[in-house]
């Protein structure tokens, strides 16, 4: 072995060595800065430099302002949750024209198809990954419906790709897996939608849409966070047609419904529907319990009820 390579394989093992270092070897203390400018590891305790021979990740070119930063960068398309190979395939081109724009022969024709073809098979030759592609276009389709932000859309992607590892979509139909993950994505994203609205948009019952959600709670333990009323104001503002002033009297309203905890125990969209239905006479916008009703997809039983409930415990007085 030559000098120089010994060098270079001295330098890698040094810079493994660099990288596993979690600790000061003078103080001990983990809480270390690495300085990507200078490649220095230092200990921000002691201010001992571990190491002068850091690895600089970052591009090799330098920019000085943000616009410089942005335009710059050399780099693909970034990773898409929602394409099966994740956007990292290769693309044939099927137009039968070279690089000059000249047509091809009919032989090279021929083969250009039939690598296209066998190009095409490979993404998809095994079962899970046709399994994926279909699940990923269904939740595409599905988010496009609900008019679901792209986030939303990608972290269903991710859910599904969690669940197909696992081995949660054996014996389940693709769709009732795929309406579980876009449910628990709206979820964690913020984003209201109820089971019925995942399910119509997927072609599922509420029941089966919320038994394929509680096997996915059940295996995954995803973090889904709980609804609070105040989430559901703005939806259904915006749906009635409400003014500015409406909206902030409901959510004033739920505030101190909170405080009071009068909002244990009832289900979010009714007391949400509730302090609208009372904000609306407030401001005097003409607003039926139907319409709140059939907005909220609850019944006019529960809404009169919780209006009942926030009127006599709130103590707030209604000129009809």
């Amino acid at each position: 072995m030559g000098t120089s390579a010994f060098i270079q394989i001295h330098r890698v093992d040094e810079m493994i060595e660099i990288e596993k270092m979690n600790h000061c070897s003078d103080c001990g203390n983990r809480k270390l800065a690495r300085d990507l400018k200078i490649g220095e590891l230092i200990c921000e305790s002691c201010g001992l430099v571990l190491s002068k021979a850091y690895i600089d990740y970052g591009p090799e070119w330098r920019a000085y302002d943000n616009i410089e930063r942005e335009t710059r960068p050399r780099v693909g398309a970034p990773l898409a949750w929602t394409l099966h190979d994740k956007g990292l395939s290769t693309v044939i081109d099927t137009s039968g024209r070279d690089a000059y724009g000249n047509r091809l022969k009919e032989p090279q024709r021929h083969q250009l198809y039939r690598i296209n073809k066998l190009n095409r098979k490979s993404k998809i030759s095994e079962s899970a990954d046709r399994n994926l592609s279909q699940a990923l276009s269904e939740i595409k389709k599905a988010g496009s419906e609900l008019y679901l932000p792209w986030n939303v859309i990608e972290t269903a992607a991710i859910i599904y790709r969690q669940a197909l590892r696992r081995g949660l979509i054996r014996g389940r139909s693709i769709r009732e897996v795929t309406a579980a993950s876009i449910y628990i994505a709206c979820r964690q994203c913020n984003v209201i939608r109820s089971l019925e609205e995942v399910g119509q948009a997927t072609q599922l019952t509420k029941k089966q849409t919320a038994r394929s959600y509680r096997i996915l709670l059940r295996n995954m333990k995803p973090n889904v966070p709980r609804h609070i009323p105040h989430k559901y104001v703005p939806k259904y503002v915006n749906h009635l047609y409400l003014s500015g002033g409406s909206e902030s009297i409901a959510l004033n309203i739920l505030d101190y419904a909170v405080e009071l905890k009068l909002t244990t125990g009832r289900g979010p969209s009714g007391m949400a529907a509730a302090a609208i239905y009372i904000a609306s006479m407030l401001m005097d916008e003409k607003c039926t319990q139907d319409d709140i009703s059939e907005i909220g997809d609850i019944t006019t039983v529960t809404l009169r009820t919780r209006y009942k409930e926030l009127v006599k415990k709130l103590m707030i007085e209604i000129n009809l």
